[in-house]
């Protein structure tokens, strides 16, 4: 064969031509989907088959440009071209081809270039969660702690920007995980991702580190090691991917990555188990207690565990804050902080543990930020420190310095389902509505089995437009028999009398083996306070009377046992005033408003006052409540997924605002504040 005819027979027949077209044609479709078909959540194997067919179909288009030819009536055969007759829109064809080409351009430049895109840092990096090879799927806690650890140790290196982990959570379990996609998503350039295999005192982990940007493999390797041998593996491979990405170690940080945390992996297995207790985003009372048990099950083992007493003194302070704020947690919580920097002063999450303290506890906002600073300087990586900052800011009443804040983190840790919970939170609290919602959307999106967080977020529906629908929805798609803490009936019975179905809130109740329900801040809800309740909306006093006594106790014994806490004694002066007891509902609820005044917590001051509001309105006090919820209705941090909550819809809607509902006031209150 002539090789000189051949090409040039190729050319008169316009086959090179075609396969230009073709491949522009081809490329350009390809960067559609890969840039379009993610927003609508189609599948990445649609991708894949527009590559495959693509590929399959250039022969076959080469083979029809070779033996036909395009003419004004459509495709002739090429031997049914007359010689010397050859078609003249050759030219419009070569302006088609420039124009595809022109268009590939365009789209390649706006996907680099777009606006709010920019280039991640060169040292940047997120570690996936780890894929759990071993056949017993309840070892999953480790190779999350393994993944963990690696980040703790990442998050100490100033000269990196790494996110946590809470954010790469949902790209667990994927099979299909586009890493220039996540990379894009997480900002960051570079991107770890590996397996672990336990079986008995052995573990094997593989590793392989890739930049997003063009999906290159910057290492892989395999460790085999003993249980006792692995608990170095995360300092070397966090110095390895330092090294890999140019970032530079101060002396205090490779200290701080040299050092073992225990030499016990009997008691490194329990510290894993227990910080998965600890990190779930329902923060629910029945988690944290496992984290305490199995907290101290690691010390017993190692007393010298510093990590372990750190984790502890998080966790009882936690405990403290959200349910039980009694001397006892107090105290150990300090206790078990002090330990861990006594054992490693320059220990992050100790720092860290003792800021909580003083946050939580004491609410001495100097001495945590001090402690903050110190645990952001050990780990300059943790946007929970951060978080936990502008968490203060708000306490304090900064309630813009705060959501600044709080979007900052978001932007350095887009995934966090609990800095997106805080976030939402805080929209709450200033009734910034339609921003509130974007949140419970990202939030429903990133922990869609958390019950407590998808429950919280319906509430926002109720708060802004009034309507339970969205509440009874969410209610409605969680599976019997899931309950946590009773927070699933709690929200059963309050929707329920929001709506006035008395007989759907007794049933809520009825299918609740629990004594008590978390509902009430501070305390255990007894549910004869709940029946209690749904008498008295009822208009069955006498009913709600037998109730309440039986409640009652519960409430006093709460109060002798933390007398200090305002939450505890408002709980009590509002069910005094159910119970009709004016002279003790108003000692109770105006000695909780000199407990914790707004100037003193802008959070729980406010909801305090809340509480003393609505005792003003069932004791018969309407010159005392309305002067006071017209002002709270201004006020941020006056809402709550409770009966005490000061909305618009709250004063509308509740059973609780019946007595003064009626009075010309409430009307004109109503209708100003809308």
């Amino acid at each position: 064969m002539n090789l000189q005819i051949f090409f040039a027979e190729l050319k008169r027949r316009n086959v090179y031509r075609a396969a230009v077209g073709y491949c522009a044609v081809s490329w350009l479709l390809i960067q559609i989907a890969t840039q379009v078909f993610p927003f609508f959540e189609i599948s990445n194997a649609i991708v894949r088959w527009i590559i495959i067919g693509s590929i399959i179909g250039f022969p076959i288009a080469m083979l029809v440009a070779w033996a036909y030819e395009l003419t004004p009536e459509g495709l002739v055969r090429e031997e049914d071209v007359p010689a010397g007759a050859r078609p003249g829109i050759g030219r419009k064809i070569n302006f088609l081809i420039t124009g595809v080409l022109a268009l590939a351009v365009a789209l390649l430049l706006f996907d680099r270039f777009r606006p709010g895109r920019s280039a991640p840092p060169e040292k940047s990096i997120a570690v996936l969660p780890f894929e759990n090879m071993t056949a017993d799927k309840e070892n999953a806690f480790f190779a999350d702690g393994i993944q963990d650890d690696i980040l703790t140790s990442l998050s100490k290196i100033s000269d990196l920007k790494v996110i946590s982990r809470t954010s790469t959570l949902p790209y667990r379990g994927k099979t299909e995980r586009n890493l220039r996609e996540i990379g894009e998503a997480l900002g960051v350039a570079t991107i770890l991702e590996g397996s672990v295999r336990r079986s008995g005192d052995q573990v094997a982990v593989t590793a392989q580190l890739i930049d997003t940007r063009n999906d290159r493999h910057l290492w892989a390797q395999r460790y085999d090691r003993t249980m006792s041998n692995a608990l170095t593996l995360q300092s070397e491979l966090a110095q390895q991917i330092a090294t890999a990405l140019h970032a530079t170690l101060s002396p205090d940080e490779k200290e701080l990555m040299d050092t073992k945390p225990t030499e016990n992996a009997d008691a490194y297995v329990f510290y894993l188990r227990a910080r998965q207790y600890e990190n779930s985003p329902d923060t629910l009372l029945q988690d944290y207690r496992a984290a305490d048990q199995l907290y101290g099950d690691a010390i017993a083992l190692d007393p010298k565990f510093a990590l372990a007493h750190a984790g502890l003194a998080t966790t009882r302070a936690a405990i403290f804050h959200y349910y039980e704020p009694t001397d006892v947690w107090k105290t150990q919580a300090f206790s078990a902080a002090q330990e861990a920097l006594r054992l490693q002063p320059k220990l992050g999450e100790g720092h860290l543990a003792l800021g909580l303290c003083y946050y939580w506890t004491e609410r001495d906002y100097d001495r945590a930020l001090v402690e903050f600073g110190a645990a952001l300087a050990a780990t300059p990586n943790d946007s929970w420190v951060r978080s936990l900052t502008a968490a203060i800011k708000r306490r304090q009443g900064k309630w813009e310095e705060s959501l600044e804040a709080y979007e900052r983190v978001a932007a350095l840790d887009p995934q966090n389902p609990n800095i997106i919970r805080n976030l939402l939170f805080t929209y709450t609290a200033v009734r910034n509505w339609p921003q509130a919602d974007k949140a419970v959307r990202r939030l429903r999106a990133l922990v869609p089995d958390a019950t407590v967080v998808q429950i919280q977020g319906a509430y926002v529906d109720f708060s802004w437009k009034g309507s339970t629908a969205a509440l009874k929805a969410t209610l409605a798609s969680i599976p019997p028999g899931v309950d946590p803490d009773g927070n699933v009936t709690a929200a059963r019975w309050d929707v329920a009398l929001i709506d006035r179905d008395y007989a759907a809130a007794e049933r809520a109740l009825e299918h609740c083996p629990l004594a008590g329900v978390s509902y009430l801040n501070g305390v255990v809800t007894a549910k004869g306070f709940l029946e209690g309740c749904i008498a008295l909306a009822r208009g069955d006093t006498a009913k709600a009377q037998t109730e309440f006594e039986t409640a009652r106790q519960l409430f006093e014994d709460a109060v002798q046992e933390a007398p200090e806490d305002a939450t505890r004694r408002a709980n009590l002066g509002l069910l005094y005033a159910f119970m009709g007891n004016k002279e003790a509902a108003l000692r109770e609820g105006r000695h909780a408003a000199e407990l914790m005044p707004e100037a003193k917590d802008a959070v729980d001051g406010t909801i305090v006052q809340c509480f003393l509001a609505l005792i003003y309105a069932r004791v018969g006090e309407p010159e005392l409540a309305f002067p006071l919820l017209e002002r709270l209705l201004k006020t941020p941090g006056a809402v709550d997924s409770t009966l005490y909550s000061v909305t618009l819809n709250d004063l509308r809607a509740r059973w609780v605002w019946d007595p003064i509902r009626n009075d010309p006031r409430f009307e004109r209150l109503v209708a100003g504040a809308k």
